[in-house]
C-alpha cells in the first residue's frame, strides 16, 4: 500500500454503517499509521450549513468516523494552496484554508477541483494491513483517483466491484441491503 491508493469496503463489511459499500482514497500511509477518505458518502449537509463565511452551495462528504467535527479537503490546486500536502500526481490534502477560502468566495472552485469532508479514516500500526488480510478492504487500482472522484458517489462501489471481477463482480448488482432482495 502507498499513499493515493484506493481502498475498496468488500462485503464482508455489511453492518458496519461507517464503511459500508465505501471507497477510500489512502491521502497518508505508514507503518506506523493511515488517513485517508471515504469518497463516496454524500450527506445531507452542505458546506455552507456548518462554516460560516461561504458564500457557495458546495456538498460535503463523510470522510470517516474520526474528528467528524472537523473539515478536511482533497483537492487538485497544489500550486495554488500553500501547505498542500501531496497525494498523487494531481491530487493533494489540505493546504491553507484561507486561502480556499478566497478562491471559494471568488467561484474559482468547483466539485471537479476541491471535495469536502467532515471527519475522516484512520488506522493504528499494523491496523489497516490486518483488515486487507481478513479482506474487509480490497486494494483497487485505476489510473487516477481523480477520475474515480468524477464519477457519481453513488456509482462508486459498484464500478470498483464490477471491475475487481471475479467473486467482486456478483457483488456489484446486489442490493444496498441484500436482506431486501
Amino acid at each position: 500500500m502507498n499513499t493515493g491508493n484506493l481502498l475498496v469496503a468488500t462485503p464482508s463489511v455489511i453492518g458496519d454503517f461507517n464503511f459500508h459499500r465505501s471507497i477510500i482514497l489512502l491521502t497518508n500511509y505508514q507503518k506506523s499509521g493511515s488517513v485517508g477518505f471515504i469518497l463516496n458518502k454524500k450527506l445531507d449537509y452542505l458546506l455552507n450549513d456548518v462554516m460560516e463565511g461561504f458564500d457557495s452551495e458546495f456538498p460535503l462528504y463523510f470522510g470517516g468516523p474520526v474528528e467528524q467535527d472537523n473539515l478536511f479537503y482533497i483537492h487538485t490546486l497544489g500550486d495554488k494552496i500553500s501547505n498542500s500536502k501531496l497525494i498523487s500526481d494531481e491530487l493533494y490534502w489540505n493546504g491553507d484554508f484561507n486561502s480556499i477560502k478566497n478562491l471559494l468566495n471568488k467561484g474559482k472552485l468547483n466539485e471537479s477541483n476541491i471535495r469536502f469532508f467532515l471527519g475522516y479514516s484512520g488506522w493504528t500500526k499494523g491496523q489497516l494491513e490486518e483488515e486487507i488480510r481478513i479482506k474487509s478492504w480490497e486494494p483497487f487500482e485505476i489510473k487516477s483517483a481523480l477520475e474515480l472522484m468524477k464519477m457519481p458517489s453513488s456509482e462508486m462501489w459498484r464500478y470498483c466491484m464490477s471491475a475487481l471481477g471475479g467473486d467482486y463482480l456478483l457483488w456489484s448488482n446486489t442490493p444496498e441491503n441484500p436482506g431486501s432482495n
